[in-house]
């Protein structure tokens, strides 16, 4: 088959959407190369390459097409589909071209979450309309909806009406670098490079409500005369992250948590601007902490998973799914029930190094194969 991919987050998107992207098409490249696969590209990409023998990126050509970029792939992109001769297209993030239907071209769409229709307030309403939009016709007229959860398929039901036999569920991997063991003598420089501390707690993710830092932090405090472990925080945000930021200096907690996207050396290093040093810090934390609301997957839980480090995380949502029996569950609502798990995993050292075997275990599941072959078995249902 000639597979075409919407590309434009593998490219440009260091974010998860960007890493689903990147790690689904290298795997199936990898994985089953017996078939051909067309990256379309809105721009040229300067950050991330996705390259191999039978991966082929397609940028706009017309100056048309080149000004308007974002027409080019919502809908002009059919013709470019058309000419390569592309039998089945995926979309990787929400969203397939307008009029696909008509061309005869089979599709795929990945949804990931449905956050924008379970907490509106959390976005702008133009974009709650727009995402919507898109949404719900990819949902409506592509042949096949990927939720990337059951906690996802349940809600693609449930807000859109869509039939349930045509939603298939296909777990992510992770970068398998996650996987690979660091020398201690690389973890030292990093943490030499990055000035981190030699224990720390660890929270990766956009620093948004519904993400829980606030309570994270909150847990911190309520440790403070328990634990002088700091939290390492990766992530940015705004207007939620100034409001975290207030609670920390009206709490004293300024040596406590440390914003690491904030370091001039993370603003200044690629290979920290493409996670590629992630490893190395995941593998040098003493458990990663992600309490989130609401997630579609929860990719950090996964990386932590590989990286055989214990992990804190909510048990709402899909959280379970992501850690099965590798994680301490807590409710996110509640900030000592988080010191709890941190003080736990930090004091019981066999605990903690168990908790890391079943997680490595469970992580099994998430091979970058299996995805790749479960996804591959949607495409061929389609051909």
């Amino acid at each position: 088959m000639n597979i075409g991919f919407d590309a434009k987050r593998a490219y440009h998107n260091w974010t998860g959407l960007g890493h689903y992207s990147r790690t689904l098409i290298r795997s199936l490249s990898e994985y089953h190369p017996d078939h051909q696969y067309y990256l379309f590209n809105p721009k040229p990409a300067h950050r991330f390459r996705v390259t191999g023998n039978n991966l082929h990126e397609v940028l706009p050509g017309q100056w048309l097409h080149k000004l308007f970029r974002s027409a080019w792939r919502s809908s002009w992109v059919k013709k470019d589909l058309q000419q390569l001769k592309i039998d089945l297209y995926h979309g990787l993030s929400h969203e397939i071209p307008m009029g696909i239907q008509q061309t005869g071209i089979k599709s795929v769409v990945t949804i990931h979450d449905l956050i924008h229709e379970r907490y509106p307030g959390q976005y702008h309403p133009v974009d709650v309309r727009i995402y919507n939009k898109k949404f719900r016709y990819a949902c409506q007229h592509a042949d096949k909806v990927i939720a990337i959860s059951e906690q996802t398929k349940k809600d693609i039901i449930g807000f859109y009406k869509t039939p349930e036999e045509k939603i298939s569920v296909c777990y992510q991997s992770c970068n398998p670098s996650f996987g690979k063991q660091v020398s201690d003598a690389e973890k030292k420089r990093i943490k030499e490079y990055y000035q981190l501390p030699e224990q720390f707690f660890l929270y990766v993710g956009s620093v948004i409500e519904r993400k829980n830092l606030l309570n994270v932090c909150k847990a911190v405090f309520l440790l403070r005369n328990d634990l002088d472990i700091p939290l390492v925080v990766i992530g940015d945000g705004q207007s939620y992250k100034q409001q975290v930021k207030d609670y920390i200096k009206q709490n004293g907690l300024e040596n406590k948590i440390i914003f690491l996207s904030e370091n001039p050396s993370a603003k200044s290093a690629e290979s920290f601007q493409s996670a590629a040093d992630f490893p190395a810090i995941y593998q040098s934390a003493v458990a990663m902490i992600y309490p989130s609301f609401f997630e579609g997957f929860g990719i950090p839980v996964l990386e932590a998973l590989w990286s055989r480090l214990p992990v804190i995380t909510s048990s709402v949502s899909c959280l379970p799914e992501a850690g099965g029996d590798g994680a301490w569950y807590v409710n996110p609502e509640s900030a000592s029930e988080i010191a709890e798990g941190m003080k736990k995993i930090y004091a019981d050292r066999l605990f903690a190094d168990s908790m890391a075997e079943k997680g490595w275990r469970h992580a099994q599941n998430f091979t970058q194969q299996k995805c790749a072959d479960k996804v591959m078995d949607v495409y061929k249902s389609l051909w």
